[in-house]
């Protein structure tokens, strides 16, 4: 970003359909050029490929001011099937969200918002955009309404002007409403990733896998994205 332009928003972009969405929302209220996309890689089996939809969300919505780093200490910690390989990926059931599932990264999202505030403090933005969903989701804690009522109440006391602000335009959305919102904006769905597992050929199982799965049949959609099939997954 040149030095006499500042940001007004900054948007956590993992590479995935909710991130993605708020990019364009962003996008469209705020123009290009005011928009800051950050991307944080933690060592999460799909890192790469999530980068890579980063980069290519980027490009396609005109972002080019963006920030990516790396955070290994997740692995280090491990307890998530994302992050510890001794821990698999399982299956997605027929209720998503009822437990919390192995997928959860302990309190990950508060070291990505940390980086974020601290961002837009020097960039001058205003806002954090996420894509936290509760409704249709897999049930992480840190995806809670009061989870982002409670985190700016920090942001306030603890930055220079407080006037920094996250906000979950996606917060109360079903994953169907999301996917019409996104198809309304023009957001790139064919450039992101949300696969827990594979980085060539989405696996078509994970949780993440089966919401997407799930929210373009209920809205109607084509995924551009392919999968793959249960039984090609399995080799039979």
């Amino acid at each position: 970003m040149k030095p006499d332009q500042t940001a007004e928003v900054v948007v956590a972009l993992s590479g995935g359909m909710d991130s993605a969405v708020c990019a364009a929302l962003a996008v469209r209220d705020f123009g290009a050029e005011a928009t800051a996309a950050l991307h944080v890689s933690y060592g999460q089996r799909t890192e790469a490929r999530e980068q890579e939809a980063f980069l290519a969300i980027c490009d396609r919505l005109g972002i080019r001011d963006r920030l990516t780093f790396r955070t290994p200490f997740f692995r280090a910690i491990g307890g998530s099937a994302l992050t510890d390989d001794h821990i698999a990926v399982p299956d997605a059931g027929p209720e998503i969200g009822a437990h919390i599932p192995v997928t959860y990264v302990p309190f990950r999202n508060a070291h990505f918002l940390s980086a974020a505030v601290s961002w837009a403090e020097v960039l001058g933005a205003t806002r954090i955009y996420i894509g936290a969903v509760q409704q249709d989701s897999s049930g992480y804690p840190d995806c809670r309404p009061e989870y982002y009522q409670a985190f700016n109440e920090v942001i306030r006391r603890g930055t220079k002007a407080g006037t920094i602000r996250i906000e979950t335009p996606l917060i109360a959305l079903r994953k169907s409403e999301i996917v019409r919102l996104g198809l309304e904006l023009g957001a790139p769905f064919d450039l992101t990733w949300s696969c827990y597992s594979r980085e060539d050929t989405a696996c078509g199982m994970c949780d993440s896998c089966a919401l997407r799965l799930r929210a373009f049949a209920a809205a109607g959609a084509h995924d551009p994205v392919p999968c793959l099939s249960p039984a090609v997954r399995d080799g039979s």
